[in-house]
């Protein structure tokens, strides 16, 4: 069995919040990040680091500064930024039935 870390379990624990935050399963996140679910999983329990491009590639999939996954930094409890990082990981054609319902809602508000 492979020794844990201390910053490997601290840094998988923020990966893995800011994941859930995100919405994100660990397959799609996985999946978005180029790397296995069991690598998801590892990094999360803290049995395995990350290089610097997979840390790169996950704060951009996230939206959220490498900061936040290495010192602890605020995942920004912001429901606003939740949401925006949900809809940035739908594809094009998901993202604009969203839009158009979010424009059908907003006009709807304007109108009361």
């Amino acid at each position: 069995m492979r020794e844990k870390k201390e910053i490997n379990i601290e840094v998988g624990r923020r990966v893995r919040r800011a994941r859930e935050a995100a919405g994100l399963t660990q397959e799609r996140f996985a999946e978005l990040v180029g790397i296995s679910p069991q690598n998801v999983s590892c990094v999360e329990r803290g049995l395995a680091g990350v290089s610097l491009t997979v840390l790169r590639r996950m704060c951009q999939i996230l939206s959220v500064p490498s900061d936040t996954l290495l010192m602890g930094g605020d995942l920004g409890n912001n429901e606003v930024e939740s949401i925006a990082v949900r809809l940035r990981q739908l594809p094009p054609e998901q993202f604009q039935v969203v839009r158009e319902v979010i424009d059908r809602v907003l006009e709807l508000t304007t109108l009361s």
